[in-house]
């Protein structure tokens, strides 16, 4: 990432909607004052705007927007612009239907709401390009503007539109793909129930009262989605972009499944990315910072480079099941832990609380009352002060990983549609479970899918990899082979990338060393266990049978009739080795079995001490061997995630980048402390 536009601090600050106070002139001024208390030196603008950036059709109104941006940039807090694509105005809902979306049944939706437009009608995209380019032409080389922000969440609240247009586009998106329908069913296996095409027009989208048994039919259709939004979002880029040369981000979210998240990242400068852990509502908090921190590598991961947390909440939501305040030191710990993990921003959703609408008890700096006065308040200010403090240290730093885990969007969309083992499969529950022996071990990772280079890893993990597409089966067997580590498991080699089954035996036979046969789903009452090295393992669901070939039996399955059986294999291919694990096992399995993997690659956290149960480390490492005048070390984040003191011993000697304090020895961390040390 181009670190120019962070004007050398890392940004804090967040969603700021002035348009809803423009009655109210002293709140500006208000909050100027209070922005400064709370050392925020960024803010988003004009998100869902667009009622008063154009207030009727062709009429424009930026005086307004032109005042607040000038007075913040006068007081040192920078803009992030936004497109106001995220909530269409009503008069043109009303005015031009075709805008809003349609349902899968043929309900065209009514006005309201947010992201309730169709990415494929002419008439938004003629008025999305007229509004953005006239915000680009009017602020593109404001001083006090550092970026764009790209509409809001794509996508994020109703999906996918049935329209006509839609439809239509799809059928294109389908022509060039296939370029003729005998290839289009043969790719979709269409003689399945009769459903052959014949002709271009009777392809609609998978539909409840429609067609719906064709996998590879849905499994375009998710692709077409996440496709055509993303080509709205190229269309909003280049519009902006005809007169400013400012960067352009869009807020991704957490797992969201509707869009291929690799394919977003290509088109943007810096992700951006909004969180929303549930603190709190577990027994403790460990699995939730992991699942977080999965979240927050994957945003590193997709280009390599920091990432931008653009929304996170200081306090607590207002759509979860519960929505529970942070606990004192959670607000701390967890905006930390997004830099921990490769973010150069913590921003939040939202500075003020709104007076009225269903975010106006949503989490905010400022609340209703008592302005300064309130412990949210002096939680932000804190965090202000030390993101100031270390920002000189972590600008030009990212966190760089030797293990590389594969979690990839069109695997997660085919795979919990087979309608097979098991219904639903929990692909990303699966992913996160091999996450979490990474993470407790304080192990950098990335998160790669099947079009990313494997080159730089030594080990690659790729749990329930049902799929494979491209060229994966290549770039794993040449990984391999140079002498790197793979892993992967059940469920893994089943379909090519138009859904159809592989003939013959397994894809990667020769590097696995086995052959499958069957797989089974055993309910709680046949659950199995293997025996790995002396110790016993439930099994937690999906056992598949294999037979070894080359491979060596390192574990074997000890119950029902397929006792003896492998259960886990390891096959020397080239220099590298290849590991199966054919069942899905408790998770103290799955943690002893990857830190052995990786102890024999040679892969560490690079900290010196043995992490106790809720506390993990996160390294970040200069881009480049120095930085100005200085020969910058990593920067370790101890983070503990227990709401109790809880002692440490680390062998080393560091130095507290914060204090210069030095390190070592048996040490005692707070409830949610995190120290960054060198």
């Amino acid at each position: 990432m181009n670190e120019a536009f962070l004007h050398g601090r890392l940004l804090h600050g967040g969603d700021y909607n002035p348009d809803q106070w423009l009655k109210y002139p002293e709140v500006l001024e208000e909050d100027i004052r209070l922005m400064k208390m709370a050392h925020v030196n960024e803010v988003s603008l004009g998100i869902f705007a667009w009622a008063k950036l154009e207030p009727s059709d062709g009429v424009y109104d930026f005086d307004w927007l032109k005042n607040i941006i000038d007075r913040l940039y006068e007081n040192g807090i920078y803009t992030i612009l936004a497109t106001p694509t995220g909530a269409v105005p009503m008069w043109m809902s009303e005015a031009h239907e075709e805008v809003r979306m349609m349902t899968e049944d043929g309900i065209r939706r009514l006005p309201g709401e947010r992201h309730n437009f169709c990415p494929s009608s002419p008439y938004m995209r003629e008025k999305m390009r007229a509004i953005d380019e006239r915000l680009a032409e009017t602020f593109g080389h404001h001083p006090g503007v550092i970026a764009w922000h790209i509409s809001n969440e794509y996508g994020g609240h109703y999906g996918d539109c049935h329209c006509p247009h839609c439809q239509r586009a799809f059928r294109e998106w389908l022509k060039k793909k296939y370029g003729t329908l005998d290839r289009l069913n043969d790719a979709w296996w269409s003689s399945f129930w009769s459903h052959t095409y014949t002709d271009w027009d009777q392809i609609h989208a998978p539909s409840r009262i429609g067609e719906n048994t064709l996998h590879a039919q849905k499994l375009d259709w998710r692709r077409f989605v996440s496709d055509q939004m993303l080509d709205f979002c190229e269309d909003e880029i280049r519009s902006v972009r005809k007169f400013s040369d400012r960067p352009v981000t869009t807020n991704f979210m957490m797992f969201f499944k509707p869009h291929d998240y690799f394919k977003w990242a290509k088109a943007l400068d810096v992700v951006s990315f909004d969180s929303y852990p549930a603190w709190h509502n577990e027994a403790d908090d460990v699995r939730t910072a992991m699942e977080t921190s999965m979240n927050f590598a994957t945003m590193r991961s997709l280009k390599k480079q920091p990432f931008l947390l653009m929304e996170s909440t200081p306090s607590a939501t207002n759509w979860m099941k519960y929505n529970m305040l942070k606990r004192p030191g959670m607000h701390e710990l967890s905006s930390l832990q997004a830099i921990a993990d490769g973010a150069d921003s913590v921003q939040y959703f939202q500075w003020r609380k709104g007076r009225g609408g269903s975010e106006k008890f949503h989490g905010a700096v400022v609340d209703h009352r008592n302005g300064a006065n309130t412990r949210v308040f002096r939680d932000v200010t804190r965090v202000g002060e030390r993101l100031e403090s270390i920002s000189s240290r972590v600008l030009g730093t990212v966190n760089q990983a030797d293990v590389a885990l594969v979690f990839d969007w069109e695997n997660w969309w085919d795979v919990e549609d087979a309608q097979a083992v098991t219904n639903p499969v929990n692909y990303l529950k699966t992913v996160l479970s091999y996450y979490e022996a990474l993470w407790k071990q304080g192990i950098t990772t990335d998160i790669v899918n099947m079009d990313s280079d494997l080159a730089d890893y030594k080990i690659v993990v790729a749990p329930m990899n049902y799929m494979y597409r491209g060229s994966y089966m290549e770039k794993v067997r040449a990984f391999v082979k140079r002498g790197g580590t793979y892993v992967t498991t059940y469920w893994s080699g089943e379909v090519n990338d138009t859904d159809l089954c592989f003939l013959g035996s397994h894809p990667l036979r020769d590097l696995l060393g086995i052959e499958t046969e069957e797989i089974d789903a055993p309910t709680d009452l046949h659950r199995n266990e293997i025996l790995y090295d002396g110790t016993k393992y439930e099994t937690t669901g999906l056992c598949a049978l294999v037979h070894a070939e080359s491979a060596a039996v390192l574990a074997t399955y000890q119950k029902d009739f397929y006792a003896g059986y492998p259960a886990l294999t390891r096959n020397y291919y080239g220099d590298g080795r290849a590991y199966f694990i054919a069942s899905e096992n408790e998770q103290l399995f799955t943690d002893r079995f990857l830190a052995e993997v990786c102890a024999k690659s040679g892969v560490t956290s690079g900290f010196d001490a043995e992490l106790p149960y809720g506390v993990t480390v996160s390294c970040r490492k200069p881009v480049e061997k120095g930085h100005g005048d200085d020969e910058r070390t990593p920067l370790y984040f101890l983070q503990n995630f227990n709401y109790a003191d809880t002692n440490i011993q680390i062998s080393g000697a560091y130095n507290d980048i914060e204090t210069g304090n030095t390190v070592s020895g048996e040490i005692t961390l707070s409830p949610y402390q995190c120290l960054i040390l060198e």
